[in-house]
């Protein structure tokens, strides 16, 4: 099979969720309506919170979801699923409702980013491609916003591609990234698909391709004066590297009265080179002249670079970015949570693990946040059955998250639903926001956090809490599934 060709990605998906569909089939639960959630369990590397990505990518594939006459025949072929079931899948599509946080949300773990209202077959089979995009993109949206909020208001690039699991990863993590805060990306396509804004200079290859660097240099200010960004350490930074920048830009750039330029360092103490190299360019009387660094950064080594007195004004990162190598899994999970009957009731359902955190939050929920009138800082998220309400004028009592026995009377607060309306009966019913606002949206809930729960170390964990009542059906469950 041609790998290049366009793929159905109904048929992305485990290969149980279509032996699920068949048993559901044969055992009359067809049309059965079930409740599935999609949350995460934990924030990678320590942090105190996610970002919510993938959304765009989700919708795009619900209302493409279909079986081809291929994809019946392979499955014919498998020897296992009933001739009924085949011709079910002819017509198949989703009929649904879907529920989900907006991209750029900041969220926490145990809480439902997606909920999925559907017949079980529909429910269960878009499972694998639901947790593939959330997973991947609020990972890297996640790691993006650590190493952003690292650089301290400096640019930061996402400069990954050659180094991303696969092209999906690559131009789909610029886009994650970009919606975390980073300023652009090396990808050109992603900034052809997706608008996020691409751009480069130099490798060391064109250093090397002309006799001397200083002709390496002055050619390419000549091709590019308006943009000329020069990669410095092809040979000896301060050596060679800076003094050639200098009488290139000196040649070139100076006569057509152009101040705006920059170097690049791929390599060698970033602290001490930069402090070198920003000495040199002032003492030339190029003090506009910036300077960037890349070189297998991350949030840790951009910090403590920055404490060292470093003089960076622009950071490009790579490998650690795309794919958030000190912690590369996002681990999202897709449970079951409730069915409904037709007399339109709903019966809770609940995982039990011995492992504590693996014991689902049953129901069809309700997900809030409480913002301070006085601050405009999140205070507490609350999760409740679908059929509560939260009134901003009642004061309301949430548990510690890490000392259970205690509690903490929330009040003087606006409740904000985080869960918005994306499919209704299998159609869509939400408009879809441009990249840009979804960045911005993004950096706006990232503020509404208190320092204490941004930091990279020992963050203060963030309260999340059930209602009594969500309470009280989720304990009474594990009482009598343990009795």
């Amino acid at each position: 099979m041609d790998t290049n060709q366009k793929l159905n990605l109904t048929m992305l998906c485990d290969f149980y969720e279509l032996t699920m569909a068949n048993g559901y089939f044969a055992n009359g639960y067809r049309d059965r309506i079930t409740y599935f959630d999609l949350f995460f369990r934990r924030c990678p590397d320590g942090g105190g919170f996610c970002i919510a990505a993938g959304l765009e990518q989700i919708v795009s594939y619900i209302r493409d979801l279909h079986f081809t006459e291929e994809d019946i025949e392979y499955l014919r072929g498998r020897e296992m699923f009933t001739e009924d079931f085949l011709e079910y899948l002819k017509d198949f599509k989703f009929t649904g409702d879907i529920w989900a946080v907006p991209e750029g949300t900041v969220v926490f773990p145990q809480e439902p980013l997606v909920t999925v209202r559907a017949p079980a077959i529909e429910a269960q089979l878009i499972e694998t491609y639901l947790l593939l995009c959330i997973n991947h993109q609020s990972l890297i949206a996640t790691k993006a916003n650590r190493i952003v909020r690292a650089a301290e208001g400096r640019t930061v690039l996402e400069f990954g591609s050659r180094r991303a699991q696969g092209p999906d990863a690559a131009m789909l993590g610029a886009r994650a990234a970009y919606i975390g805060g980073c300023h652009g990306t090396a990808c050109t396509i992603s900034d052809q698909l997706f608008g996020v804004r691409a751009g480069g200079t130099m490798a060391h290859a064109w250093v090397q391709m002309f006799d001397t660097e200083l002709e390496a240099f002055t050619a390419y200010c000549k091709m590019y004066p308006n943009n000329a960004t020069l990669l410095v350490d092809t040979y000896n930074t301060l050596k060679s590297g800076v003094p050639n920048a200098i009488k290139a830009f000196n040649e070139v750039l100076k006569p057509l009265g152009i101040t705006k330029c920059g170097i690049r360092l791929d390599s060698g103490d970033m602290a001490y080179l930069t402090r070198k190299a920003r000495q040199m360019l002032d003492e030339a009387g190029w003090e506009t002249c910036q300077i960037s660094v890349s070189n297998s950064l991350d949030e840790h080594i951009i910090r403590d670079v920055l404490r060292q007195g470093a003089k960076i004004d622009l950071f490009g990162v790579g490998e650690r970015l795309i794919t958030a190598k000190s912690e590369p899994v996002f681990g999202g999970v897709y449970k079951l949570v409730a069915v409904e009957h037709a007399d339109g009731s709903i019966t809770p359902k609940i995982k039990i693990s011995e492992n504590v955190g693996k014991i689902t939050t049953p129901h069809y929920k309700k997900l809030y946040r409480f913002i301070g009138k006085d601050t405009g800082k999140a205070i507490a998220d609350y999760m409740c059955v679908h059929d509560e309400m939260v009134d901003d004028s009642q004061d309301i009592e949430i548990f510690d998250p890490e000392a259970t026995w205690k509690r903490r009377t929330v009040y003087n607060y606006t409740a904000k639903e985080l869960q918005v309306p994306v499919f209704k009966n299998g159609e869509l019913v939400y408009e879809l926001p441009t990249l840009e606002e979804i960045r911005t949206y993004c950096a706006q809930q990232v503020d509404t956090l208190w320092d204490e729960i941004k930091r990279f170390d020992n963050p203060q964990t963030y309260y999340v809490d059930l209602s009594q009542k969500l309470w009280d059906i989720k304990y009474g469950l594990l009482k009598n599934k343990t009795e």
